[in-house]
């Protein structure tokens, strides 16, 4: 073959190439969690790195917008309420799972009996803790049967995914997740990667990306190395002094509060002095500028935000007032008494170096704080054990619900899975919040529910944090108010 020939035939084939769009070719993005996930079982641990991948693969009867607007998901439409007690959802037709199995009534029924029952034991039952049943109408139809009056059973709905019922008596189903959604399972390889491709059967609008990558990267310089040099697409918790440095810089204000939760019934901080005492020790404008660099705004007493049902405007953060808390530790006596403090690294935005400033106010007004710093899957391990959790543990609570029930149900009521204190009083006022319907009297409890707590200090309220994500400039996406990774919703450039 002439050399003309040739290059004539390699001008055709390029121009028959470029004809294609470029949609048309492979698109894979690589995304860098500060944690790996401890399973891939989306109903029994509250674990962000295992929401940020499943997320992805299961689906849920109810979804949001990415501005937070509850719309439907696999159910075909809004649920409509049959009495006080009783939600029926009517489902989408025609959906399988990704092992082939129907998602209809059967499915959704199983899914809701097995993330209540309380021998499952699941870390996220603060979530559905009103749900007390479901039923089978027909093979479209369910009926959802709450424990009394539920207000927010949508926004619950919106949070509990579905799982197939055959798939789950497979022993590797915490290893080998199988749902319904946009994209699949492909491989774990523990401690390297998570491999995800489209689902080219799925049941809605087809999704641009084609592959997905997750990587676990522990240190924030290690994330940000990665995507200067193109190893990463997305990189969470971007550390804020590094948001001009990185292609694009994502940050929406996000749900997430990082608080200190206070055993109110044994060891030192069992005096209320004490808890106060701890509160007044902190500078959270200077966490808020030092290590945030204005990425977050100060807590306002509560574990919510201003945008949260049940949030009370008329209260305010602990001041720093670092004489008012020696005082108090004098008068209770604990000068110089220690206090262990647990932790972990890389989970959340500059959670270590969090723990380790509070840490050192503590320390500045008299307390010997004991700072110890657990891997993740040992760090949920206490969070959720109150008999490890000790004197103190740091967390990072989100609230997808947007309402004062699921915070308060997991870390104020008395018996909630991240709770430390006995206070039956406090207990009674959550519980009655939760199953009334009136408005302003279900608002007026929980206003009282966050003065009470307030003025037992039962945490050390510190910050609301905004998401920071570093981002290619191969990749189009813009955040979502609830803090979900779909990759569904990204494009590439």
């Amino acid at each position: 073959m002439k050399t003309t020939t040739k290059t004539f035939i390699a001008v055709i084939l390029l121009v028959i190439m470029c004809s294609f769009p470029v949609s048309s070719y492979a698109q894979k993005v690589t995304i860098a969690l500060g944690s790996e996930p401890t399973t891939l079982d989306p109903q029994i641990r509250e674990d962000g790195g295992e929401r940020a991948v499943n997320d992805n693969i299961y689906e849920t009867l109810m979804a949001r917008t990415p501005k937070g607007e509850l719309v439907p998901g696999l159910a075909e439409g809004t649920p409509q309420l049959v009495d006080p007690q009783t939600w029926e959802v009517k489902l989408r037709s025609g959906i399988k799972f990704h092992n082939g199995e129907p998602f209809n009534a059967d499915s959704v029924v199983f899914s809701i009996k097995r993330i209540i029952d309380p021998k499952f034991n699941s870390e996220q039952i603060s979530f559905f803790e009103t749900i007390k049943d479901a039923n089978k109408v027909n093979d479209l139809t369910v009926r959802v049967i709450t424990n009394g009056p539920d207000p927010i059973l949508l926004s619950r709905l919106y949070w509990m995914k579905m799982v197939p019922s055959g798939h789950t008596n497979d022993p590797k189903f915490a290893e080998t997740p199988v749902g319904t959604g946009p994209y699949k399972f492909v491989q774990w390889k523990r401690g390297q990667y998570i491999a995800l491709e489209r689902n080219e059967d799925y049941w809605g609008e087809k999704p641009p990306i084609d592959k997905v990558n997750y990587r676990f990267v522990e240190e924030p310089g290690t994330r940000l190395a990665g995507i200067m040099a193109g190893e990463f697409d997305i990189i969470t918790n971007l550390l804020p002094e590094f948001t001009k440095q990185v292609p694009q810089a994502i940050h929406i204000l996000g749900l997430e509060h990082p608080i200190v939760i206070l055993n109110a019934d044994g060891g030192p901080t069992k005096d209320v002095r004490v808890r106060k005492a701890l509160n007044y020790a902190v500078d959270k404008a200077a966490l808020a500028e030092g290590l945030f660099e204005g990425y977050a705004q100060i807590a306002q007493g509560q574990l919510l935000s201003p945008s949260f049902f049940g949030f009370n405007k008329d209260l305010g953060p602990y001041p720093y007032d670092p004489k008012k808390a020696k005082v108090l530790l004098k008068e209770a006596g604990a000068e110089g008494a220690t206090v262990e403090l647990i932790g972990t690294a890389g989970r959340w935005l500059k959670d270590r170096e969090v723990v380790e400033a509070v840490a050192a106010y503590w320390e500045a007004v008299g307390i010997k704080a004991k700072v110890r710093i657990f891997e993740f899957n040992e760090y949920l391990n206490r969070l959720f054990d109150r008999k490890t959790r000790g004197d103190a543990i740091f967390v990072v609570s989100s609230n997808e619900l947007l309402d004062a029930d699921k915070s308060f149900s997991a870390y104020y009521r008395a018996g909630g899975i991240g709770s430390s204190n006995s206070d039956k009083e406090l207990a009674a006022l959550i519980d009655n919040a939760r199953t009334e319907t009136d408005f302003n009297k279900r608002a007026s409890m929980y206003h009282k529910a966050v003065k009470h707590t307030y003025d037992n200090a039962y945490f050390v309220w510190l910050l609301n944090i905004e998401d920071i994500y570093g981002v290619s400039d191969s990749v189009n996406w813009s955040g979502r108010v609830d803090a979900k990774i779909l990759i569904s919703e990204m494009k590439m450039k």
